[in-house]
């Protein structure tokens, strides 16, 4: 077991749910952790004020305003700078190029069933609403091991939900987060108490 929490960097871009979620799991004694940094890659994002809120670090490193490489570069120092042990993309819409000390060491919620309805473009209602168009009688919710493309790398665990007839992309996401809920903690708990082997 480990002498001190796990430190953990969290990314988002949008309405923090997964992370505050994070937080109060760890708030309640069930994972071993600690959020050393929640990254934004939007200022205006409601995660910002709603994590400082909660007393948790926030930094904001804008996609916009700077080149590519600038914006790597910078989210890399952050998480090193907090000395972040795991790295979590929860909700982050921008591209982020893994360093070397990195590998293995981050890991994304998407939500469908990956690899079905995952890459470039497909997020938030867009998941959903593909989903329901392709007719799937079954969604749910991925977390694996992230690399430089977009919900790709190896799958760590999966949570399944029933696409029902009446279903909205509005009420098949709110089953769907209710299980991103539960398997985002659970993979973090996995990591922080060494059940869980890294990708070769």
């Amino acid at each position: 077991m480990r002498d001190e929490p796990l430190r953990i960097g969290v990314l988002v871009s949008g309405g923090g749910r997964s992370v505050l979620n994070l937080a109060d799991c760890i708030a309640r004694g069930e994972i071993p952790a600690r959020i050393a940094v929640v990254i934004s890659s939007r200022g205006g994002a409601p995660a910002v004020e709603r994590c400082r809120a909660a007393g948790l670090p926030v930094a904001v490193v804008e996609r916009t305003a700077v080149a590519p490489a600038a914006f790597h570069a910078e989210i890399t120092e952050r998480l090193r700078t907090a000395r972040a042990e795991l790295v979590v993309m929860a909700g982050f819409l921008s591209r982020w190029e893994i360093p070397e000390d990195f590998a293995g060491r981050v890991i994304n919620i998407h939500p469908a069933l990956l690899p079905r309805f995952g890459g470039k473009g497909f997020y938030g209602d867009h998941v959903h609403r593909a989903v329901l168009a392709a007719g799937e009688q079954e969604s749910g919710c991925s977390v694996h091991f992230a690399d430089d493309q977009y919900d790709h790398g190896p799958v760590i665990l999966q949570r399944r939900v029933p696409v029902l007839p009446e279903d909205t992309p509005t009420s098949l996401a709110a089953r769907v987060f209710a299980e991103e809920t539960v398997a985002l903690p659970q993979v973090v708990r996995m990591f922080a108490t060494g059940q869980l082997a890294l990708p070769r």
